[in-house]
């Protein structure tokens, strides 16, 4: 057949065909005496496997190579899967970001840096953790090293590597929340009232004790009894709820409900109320796979809101 034909059987360009041809990818078994090429049922075959190969993606030098026999065809795929295995992850990320950006106003600084943080190695994220956590934990005499912060740097955002679309989205948003100033310098002072010496002046210190896990769950308990029975923080039921609250705070702190102490109490149950740290957490289960952990800020939100109301009263 001659190379118009063999375009037609195709699909291919004559152009494309001649290329081929002249490269030696799909040689012609002869010449007419005007010298137009002619092609066999093989060439067609051979032309077929060629542009089948570039479709997914292969060049020209390697599937010569693969023509040629000089290298195995499977080690091509399985190579070549790889790669593109490695290029959708990107591709992915790249939308997880452009996703991220279309939901605000953005600069072109604010554009390079969503791409460098979507685009972080494992080893990227650990430094991002750890400038977080510095900043917290070292309070200008060291850093604070114990149990719950080796803990903390122990929790380290884990992509998998092949994450799925909503991993890419708590990544960028624990990110962007690591990067918070206000949420740093809470996260500061919640530090400094729990591991200073000072801590002894504060009367919520109960909560930062080698107990603290059974006394959350005993207040939060309390409160969301008082939340499946309808009582808002501001409503007059409230006030035996905050009672037991604070009797709960007194006997873990060792110390009697007295005035003075429901004073004291207020600021420091406000300052460990922060949504963003639930958020953080929340965010770093979603990343590394972790089960679901139901929400309690709520519930400590309740609190402060019945404590501040009872204070004015």
């Amino acid at each position: 057949m001659n190379i118009g034909e063999l375009a037609r059987r195709t699909g291919l360009s004559v152009k494309t065909i001649r290329y081929y041809s002249d490269e030696g990818l799909v040689p012609e078994v002869s010449r007419t005496a005007s010298g137009y090429r002619r092609y066999d049922q093989a060439a067609l075959v051979r032309l077929e496997f060629v542009r089948t190969l570039r479709d997914l993606g292969l060049d020209l030098a390697t599937i010569r190579r693969v023509l040629d026999r000089q290298v195995d065809l499977r080690a091509v795929a399985r190579a070549h899967a790889e790669a593109l295995a490695a290029q959708i992850r990107l591709l992915r990320v790249q939308r997880a970001a452009l996703r991220a950006l279309a939901e605000g106003d953005t600069t072109p600084e604010e554009v390079d840096r969503m791409n460098r943080i979507a685009q972080a190695t494992a080893e990227e994220r650990r430094r991002h953790l750890d400038d977080f956590l510095n900043s917290i934990f070292d309070l200008g005499e060291g850093p604070i090293d114990n149990d719950f912060t080796r803990m903390m740097r122990g929790a380290t955002p884990e992509l998998p590597d092949d994450p799925t679309e909503e991993q890419l989205d708590a990544w960028l948003e624990l990110a962007e929340l690591m990067r918070d100033e206000a949420f740093r310098a809470r996260l500061r002072e919640m530090s400094r009232r729990s591991f200073l010496p000072t801590r002894d002046d504060d009367p919520a210190a109960a909560v930062s004790g080698p107990d603290a896990r059974a006394f959350s769950e005993k207040i939060f308990a309390r409160v969301q009894e008082a939340l499946d029975a309808g009582i808002a923080p501001d409503s007059p039921a409230a006030a035996p709820v905050v009672d037991d609250l604070i009797g709960i705070f007194a006997e873990a702190a060792g110390t009697p409900d007295t005035p003075e102490y429901r004073r004291r109490l207020l600021p420091s149950v406000e300052l460990a109320y922060e949504p963003k740290a639930e958020r953080y957490w929340q965010l770093l289960g979603t990343i590394n796979g972790w089960p679901a952990f139901p929400p309690q800020t709520h519930l400590w939100g309740w609190f402060v809101s019945a404590l501040r109301e009872s204070s004015t009263d």
